[in-house]
């Protein structure tokens, strides 16, 4: 075994930008989205929201629309060279931001997205996608995602089953995205969530949600807004100016291999929400845990985290539940499976967290899942988890013997032959 990766010794940067201000929104209910933008602009008439209508965008055309409080700056018909969301952001809302920087200089920008794209995608994009030759963050300080929930739809939302392209509202041919899936992904990559409203339901299933926000996003910053009155300074003070993104923060899928908060183990209900984080050393046998992957999430509105097969040792598998489908892929290698001479092509934030937790017979390996429902129970859960795990004698026998068990899983998480990387999760949806 792989003796402990040893940790960087370089120091991070502070930022001290002092570039236009640009706040990003997201949201999945338009209206309630562009009732926050509207107030931002209400406090600040200098201003400016950039909105992209994507209603026509598999025909190669989306509507840009530019404004300030006093009313419309802009109002486009842009055609694309092909149908898409990345192509939208490399070809218009990235060279708009930097446009806008030039042409009304001091003035601060929000960005709202249409209700189908997710916020790591424009993160993604700031950071590598060039305009002039260079990334946006050189002239824009990107200040805070932040994702608007309409109280009234949103457990509907997180419920749902429905996929995208059954809804006729998908943002490309290959886009196979479900609705659930978009909505926690808005919320988890989000530095700050606001809840918009208040449920059809009361006070108490209002209360619910808010509950429910802060177990699917600890690491966020939570605000209730009522909707019928609106503090707007209040609310312009809590939402910009914040420097609340910080742009090294890995997605979702890689927080808990790099050391950051996955979830939250609250296992006592909280308006009946519960969630429960799994931890463990040994591996999973694979057909075991095959047998009980309906059973764990069948009433769960959210579970996401990482695992390892004992039949696959050497692959970091990924954990992905929302709107009623699993998906499972791969996130890479183990450090424990890599020769000491390629650790240095791993991140350096992966490092740190390895050398902290590593154990001499395992290195790195290890059971992180996390699971949100509500009225879960989580003892339960965790037996149901724990049975899947190799025995004593099962252990004994080696990874040798592991490697030829059953699995149902074969085949399904490719490591290929290029260097590793924490975000590849290509894989298969087995439930």
């Amino acid at each position: 075994m792989s003796s402990s990766p040893q940790a960087p010794t370089h120091a991070l940067t502070v930022d001290a930008s002092t570039r236009p201000s640009l706040t990003v929104l997201s949201g999945f209910w338009p209206a309630a989205t562009y009732a926050v933008a509207r107030t931002l602009l209400a406090v600040d008439e200098s201003l400016l929201l950039v909105r992209h209508d994507l209603t026509d965008i598999r025909d190669g055309v989306v509507r840009r629309v530019v404004r300030s409080d006093a009313g419309i700056v802009e109002d486009e018909q842009i055609t694309l060279r092909h149908g898409c969301v990345s192509c939208t952001l490399r070809e218009d809302v990235l060279p708009t931001l930097v446009r806008l920087t030039r042409s009304h200089p001091g003035r601060d920008l929000v960005l709202m997205l249409p209700e189908v794209v997710e916020p790591e995608a424009v993160a993604a994009a700031c950071a590598h996608c060039l305009v002039d030759g260079k990334p946006i963050t050189d002239l824009v300080r990107v200040d805070s995602y932040v994702t608007v929930l309409d109280a009234e739809h949103l457990l509907d939302g997180l419920a749902s089953t429905d996929d995208l392209r059954a809804l006729a509202i998908h943002a490309a041919e290959d886009d196979h995205r479900a609705l659930a899936d978009v909505v926690v992904r808005q919320i988890e990559y989000a530095d700050t969530l606001v809840l918009w409203g208040q449920s059809r339901d009361g006070a108490f299933d209002t209360s619910r949600l808010s509950v429910l926000l802060q177990r699917m996003a600890p690491w966020a910053t939570h605000f209730r807004v009522d909707g019928d009155v609106v503090d707007a300074g209040a609310l312009t003070r809590q939402l910009r100016h914040t420097h609340r993104h910080r742009p090294e923060t890995p997605g979702v899928l890689a927080r808990g291999l790099q050391g950051y908060a996955l979830g939250a183990h609250e296992p006592e209900p909280d308006c009946g929400v519960v969630s429960a984080v799994f931890r463990a050393r040994r591996p999973f046998h694979p057909q075991r845990l095959h047998d009980v992957l309906e059973d764990v999430n069948a009433e769960i509105i959210r579970s996401r985290g990482h695992l390892w097969l004992a039949s696959q040792p050497d692959t970091v598998v990924a954990w992905e539940f929302a709107g009623g489908g699993l998906a499972m892929g791969s996130l890479g290698h183990w450090l424990a499976s890599l020769p000491e001479d390629r650790w240095e092509h791993v991140d350096d934030q992966r490092r740190i967290a390895a050398a902290l937790d590593w154990d001499p017979y395992y290195g790195d390996r290890h059971q992180h899942l996390v699971f949100i429902g509500l009225d879960i129970d989580p003892v339960d859960l965790h037996r149901a988890l724990a049975d899947c795990l190799l025995t004593d004698a099962e252990l004994a026998d080696g990874e040798d013997t592991w490697r030829t068990y059953p699995d149902p899983f074969a085949g399904c998480f490719p490591l290929g032959t290029e260097e590793p990387t924490d975000t590849d999760t290509e894989g298969a949806r087995p439930a």
